[in-house]
């Protein structure tokens, strides 16, 4: 509809007073998709020790919830980067329901001896070790997520959702394979971000002192 003669003018989003653009709810379908997905540790969880933690059919029905869960990590950023539903809900639930439903299958599939403790250690040590190391060099940027990163990420939950399944013959050296190959992302992606904090804090502060 177009303004009539006295009707006053639109203020211009470059203006004080301008109307800031709505923030979205709490209640949008990416911060959705991140609750589903930290509710669904605990039955993934009871559902991996069922009936002893061995049995085919409950560990089967565990690595549906896995399953699901992993799905909803791929949608939730990528609908809220999109759709402009980002919150600050969001930006500390995402990562938290990641590292749990991960935590939670190394440390469950350690516990019944499906995978070796330090490969757990390793994993989680260096998924512990990045969060910090974000924050310690917060003031100073972001440290963005590298393509070996995102391949980490694939390769890992593909190969803890191998475990969680009862396989046997070549599809159980298979997940030996690929579980060797995430440790090894997970390591060389470890390194990698090490040195791109190291280097974003030494210019970060180089440039605090040619400031003063």
């Amino acid at each position: 509809m177009t303004q009539g003669p006295g009707a006053p003018a639109a203020p211009h989003p470059g203006r004080p007073g301008a109307a800031l653009p709505p923030q979205p709810g709490l209640w949008n379908i990416a911060n959705i998709l991140t609750m589903v997905r930290l509710l669904l540790v605990p039955v993934f969880v009871a559902l991996l020790f069922a009936a002893g933690g061995h049995d085919p059919k409950w560990r089967s029905v565990a690595w549906a919830s896995f399953a699901i869960a992993m799905i909803t990590d791929l949608f939730d950023g990528e609908l809220a980067r999109r759709k402009g539903l980002v919150t600050d809900f969001g930006k500390i639930a995402d990562p938290i329901a990641d590292k749990a439903i991960m935590g939670s299958a190394l440390i469950g599939l350690s516990v019944l001896g499906d995978l070796a403790w330090w490969v757990t250690v390793v994993i989680l040590a260096r998924e512990l070790g990045i969060t910090l190391l974000r924050f310690w060099v917060i003031r100073y940027g972001v440290i963005p997520a590298s393509r070996g990163g995102k391949l980490k990420t694939l390769t890992q939950g593909i190969a803890v959702g191998m475990y969680v399944l009862v396989l046997t013959g070549w599809l159980a050296t298979g997940r030996a394979v690929l579980m060797g190959l995430a440790v090894l992302l997970t390591v060389g992606t470890g390194l990698d971000y090490i040195g791109q904090a190291v280097r974003l804090r030494r210019e970060g502060m180089a440039k605090e002192r040619a400031g003063q």
